[in-house]
């Protein structure tokens, strides 16, 4: 249809701004009509354990995520190389959430348990000693700081009392006790290895 004739003609100018509205506001809204689904914990879901928090802190922190992604998508060459597809449920204590889609390394949704805690050590110390043709750097720094106990309680108390992240108090006051002593490598590999976890037990 030409232009000039909507332009000329006001009634049917009109029909078509109200239809493209509607529509628009029907792509809004209808996603919202199913937000429960997509906010709602995956049975076996709990938010991450001291360390493993402090190790997806560590993980952001060293830009882990724009290497890797944790998104399997639903097709077949993904599902066969990487496990089940991702799942909204999986995700809803993750702030901000790891989906992404850059896989200069392999997707890591499912990480958790396919390697034993040496494996990511070594991994990580120099990637080139369990995958020859890794481009990946290595991060031998971890395995000398240590966490700061309270500096993960007070995050963890962020999480819980402005992103509704449902910690107990009891939770937060152990937080230090538990992460006391704990290296960086430590907890990165605590949280790598809690990753897909709750889809696995429930299949």
């Amino acid at each position: 249809m030409d232009h000039s004739v909507i332009e000329k003609n006001i009634g049917l100018m009109a029909v078509l701004i109200a239809l493209v509205i509607s529509v628009a506001g029907l792509v809004q809204i209808v996603p919202l009509l199913f937000l429960s689904e997509t906010t709602e914990p995956m049975e076996g879901v709990e938010p991450y354990a001291p360390l493993e928090f402090a190790g997806r802190d560590i993980y952001v922190r060293e830009g882990c995520y724009n290497c890797h992604s944790q998104m399997i998508r639903p097709f077949r060459e993904e599902t066969e190389r990487y496990g089940h597809y991702s799942l909204a449920g999986e995700f809803v204590y993750d702030r901000p959430f790891q989906w992404g889609s850059k896989r200069t390394g392999p997707d890591l949704a499912r990480v958790g348990g396919r390697y034993t805690d040496l494996w990511h050590e070594i991994h990580m110390l120099n990637p080139r000693d369990v995958v020859p043709e890794s481009n990946m750097p290595a991060y031998p720094w971890l395995a000398e700081r240590t966490l700061d106990g309270n500096s993960v309680a007070s995050r963890m108390r962020a999480q819980q009392r402005w992103l509704g992240v449902p910690y107990t108090d009891e939770q937060i006051e152990n937080a230090a006790d538990e992460v006391d002593g704990k290296t960086e490598m430590e907890a990165i590999i605590a949280y790598l290895q809690s990753l897909g976890t709750a889809i696995q037990r429930n299949r």
